[in-house]
């Protein structure tokens, strides 16, 4: 029999499975991990320090590139810490949609992960099927926003505009026939609000789809049952948050915890697992999909009962529409002032957060009364997951980290921020 070797290994930054820029330095034993050291900074750009020196307004599209696959949710949590500061309501019907798109951002951030994870281990296919639910919910994004991902859509005051009456039709092409765009365009007849009721009403069925592939397959329990466990006191004292602190038995969401905008107002529960392994976190994120499901068919039914303004009227933070600006002079000085200066915000500190699809993320801002931060500090959830690798990953294989760093569900924009 050979003897095991000692061996310091490189993991990344350019390795697929490191979901980024993360390089890993691991201590092996043979196959087996006694050590691995996490090195962050190659995405490093400077987001908090950038936000200081620029208007409140002019850092929201910096938030859609910090965690670039949950975009919106980094967005409530910036106009949700200038509100606070400004101390201005929002209309009831911009919360609504403000919490529509949020659930809308879960599910795609956990599509992308359930895809991405599965992949990392081995299930190819699920990386198909993901993505074929995610385009169609980058269309509504597009729709409503202009872009894809970097939607810069929520405002302190609501949100830039209301949802369009009409959703964007494919057209014909020479590479598609006219019965496969009739096809493509079914779900596309009616509103934004109806695509994305259609798509809803059928989600859960994906989901059943994609648990029939993973949920009871040998192989995939054989790759994340009894790996990483984390228990409930290792989650609450590394600090934790969002499906990895459920996924070890803590029953902690903000929406139901420490309720903001509407959530008070919905039905849905919180699903926990039981013995904080991989398998336990992947459950609890399918479930969270199911959950984002209902949330999101319940902000429907209401947004089409009901009218209302989406951003506050108060022109010293919130721009004039474009016709009254081209027809007064006082709402042009507005628009002047607004987009070349910004507002002065009142001296003060405020932390407001999220429940962001990876956790808690939080934005903690002072002001010293000028127009321009004079501190912000990004609070993002998957630093903390990213601290705790060495405890988790101590004692298992290499193939092992793989299920580990799936299971975090990290993207470095928001870790090195």
């Amino acid at each position: 029999m050979s003897e095991l070797h000692n061996y310091t290994l490189n993991f990344g930054p350019q390795h697929p499975a490191a979901h980024g820029v993360l390089r890993l330095i691991l201590e092996m034993e043979g196959e087996v991990i006694t050590r691995a050291d996490p090195h962050i900074g190659l995405l490093h750009r400077g987001t908090e320090k950038l936000a200081e020196s620029k208007p409140y307004n002019h850092s929201i599209g910096y938030m859609d590139r910090l965690d670039y696959v949950s975009m919106m949710c980094n967005e409530h949590a910036y106009v949700l810490a200038i509100e606070k500061l400004l101390g201005i309501d929002v209309p009831i019907r911009a919360q609504y949609i403000r919490v529509m798109f949020d659930e809308i951002t879960r599910l795609l951030n956990h599509l992308l992960w359930l895809g991405a994870h599965g992949l990392d281990i081995g299930a190819m296919t699920m990386f198909i099927y993901c993505f074929r639910e995610r385009e169609q919910l980058m269309d509504v994004y597009e729709a409503v926003t202009g872009a894809r991902m970097h939607a810069t859509y929520y405002r302190p005051g609501g949100v830039y505009r209301d949802l369009p009456d009409q959703m964007p039709q494919y057209e014909t092409t020479k590479w598609k026939s006219q019965q496969d765009i009739d096809y493509l365009n079914e779900s596309r007849k009616g509103s934004v609000l109806d695509f994305i009721e259609t798509f809803i009403d059928d989600f859960p069925n994906k989901v059943d789809e994609y648990e029939t592939l993973l949920t009871d397959n040998r192989i995939w329990k054989q790759r994340t049952v009894d790996i990483g466990i984390v228990t409930p006191q290792q989650a609450m004292d590394w600090g934790f948050t969002g499906p990895m602190l459920r996924g070890s038995g803590v029953e902690w969401d903000l929406r139901k915890k420490q309720p903001y905008e509407v959530y008070a107002r919905l039905d849905f529960d919180i699903p926990v697992g039981s013995n904080g392994d991989c398998y336990d976190r992947y459950l609890v994120r399918v479930e969270e999909m199911r959950q984002s499901a209902r949330i999101i068919k319940q902000c429907i039914q209401w947004l089409k009962n009901n009218s209302g303004p989406v951003i506050s009227n108060d022109h010293k933070v919130t721009p004039p529409n474009r016709e009254t600006m081209k027809n007064d002079m006082e709402a042009l000085i507005h628009h002047f002032k607004l987009f070349s200066e910004g507002y002065s915000v009142p001296a003060g500190e405020v932390y407001a957060a999220v429940e962001h699809p990876k956790g808690e993320f939080g934005i903690y801002l002072v002001s010293d009364g000028a127009n321009k931060p004079y501190r912000m500090k990004i609070r993002a959830a998957g630093f903390a997951h990213l601290s705790a690798i060495n405890e988790m990953v101590k004692g298992h294989m290499l193939a092992d980290l793989v299920a580990v760093m799936g299971t975090m569900d990290i993207v470095f924009g928001e870790i090195d921020r």
